[in-house]
């Protein structure tokens, strides 16, 4: 690979080393700078950034239409009012039945977990009281303890995401802003890539478009890619369990599917909750239990074999526990504007890293050439 001089320290030639650190330091403050603007202004910034991530998604479908004829402010306009009035279908059908079955969910909880306690301690199955005291001792007690844990947890992180949006001004204004700033964002998207592309230094501009082009390919190929893995897990995972039989299984399915936009944790977490449900509504009959973890493990070995490999691909860059650390560090810190900024910072954070990890190994600093 041939290497920009500007980027390799070599001896004699203090020039070089001299822009490897003003292009760090570049780096770094600009990082600093994006944390403590959203920091700042992270409570006004919700449908501002929800509008730039609309328009980033549905960028290549306004595209699509102008290629075919369609002006680019009516093509916009169109793809708007689509998403507008799917948004509102979904929540005119699927709300009430989802607010009714997370309401009968959280009153019900405490008596799914007496209800797997006492299965855990009871006497009359010996295999399952020598199991649980081999293997899981003081199972009875642990479950309440990781329950209680689990949803305190659970209750800070929402309430971190509902106070960093000030909840029902953030609300109002998302409804109203966001469209409005998607709508200009993708009549203008061309303009202002090109002039963002016009401001970058000559001599970097064939480097900088390359890692921008990177960065694209990750975010684009990860979040168009996984927000459809998602669609197609939650619809099946809710389908399954609808069928089966388990209580809140249109919860429990759109869940673990919503989940899933963190490869792996939304086949945990539902596997978890409906077999844990599962086990508390149809004991002792024990096919409805291996029902659901056959769902899960379908769900899983079809997502791994068939909707990663063709809908996300492989090259994203995107490791699951970067991922996953990520979103909840952003989404605590900054709300749900940080669960909106996650994915692109990550995945900016990813290829950067590569490159300077690239241009350091093939330094003379690390090879040693040109070193007395």
């Amino acid at each position: 690979m041939a290497v920009n001089p500007k980027f390799s320290p070599v001896k004699g030639d203090p020039t070089g080393a001299a822009t490897l650190r003003r292009q760090v330091i570049f780096w770094i403050a600009a990082l600093a700078a994006f944390i403590a603007f959203l920091w700042v202004f992270s409570e006004i910034l919700l449908p501002f950034v929800a509008g730039m991530a609309l328009a980033y998604l549905f960028d290549p479908l306004v595209r699509r239409l102008q290629g075919r004829g369609v002006p680019r402010a009516v093509a916009a306009l169109s793809v708007i009012a689509i998403v507008i009035i799917a948004f509102i279908l979904a929540v005119t059908l699927i709300a009430p039945i989802l607010g009714d079955q997370i309401a009968a969910f959280i009153e019900r909880m405490p008596g799914y977990v007496q209800q797997l306690q006492a299965l855990l301690a009871d006497s009359n199955r010996p295999w399952l009281t020598k199991l649980v005291d081999e293997k899981l001792p003081d199972a009875s007690k642990s479950v309440g303890t990781l329950v209680t844990q689990g949803a305190g947890y659970l209750a800070s992180f929402l309430k971190s995401l509902w106070s960093g949006g000030k909840a029902l001004v953030s609300l109002i204004s998302l409804l109203v802003i966001t469209p409005v700033v998607t709508f200009y964002l993708l009549v203008d998207w061309d303009r202002m890539v090109g002039a963002v592309d016009s401001w970058t230094p000559l001599q970097h501009r064939v480097t900088v478009r390359r890692l921008a082009r990177e960065i694209d390919d990750a975010v684009s190929g990860f979040v168009r890619g996984q927000a459809l893995v998602c669609v197609i897990l939650g619809v099946f995972y809710a389908l399954g369990l609808i069928i089966v039989g388990v209580n809140f299984g249109l919860l429990i399915g759109l869940g673990a599917g919503i989940l899933s936009f963190i490869p792996y944790i939304g086949t945990i977490v539902g596997l978890i909750v409906a077999t844990g449900i599962a086990l508390a509504q149809f004991w002792p009959s024990f096919w409805p239990v291996l029902a659901v973890v056959g769902i899960f493990a379908f769900g899983q070995a079809v997502e791994g074999n068939v909707l990663q490999p063709y809908l996300v691909g492989k090259t994203i860059g995107l490791h699951p526990v970067w991922l996953m650390f990520s979103l909840l560090a952003f989404g605590y810190l900054f709300g749900f504007v940080g669960l909106l900024v996650a994915i692109p910072v990550a995945a900016a954070i990813g290829v950067l890293t590569r490159f300077g990890l690239r241009q350091y190994l093939a330094s003379s600093y690390y090879t040693g050439s040109g070193i007395d």
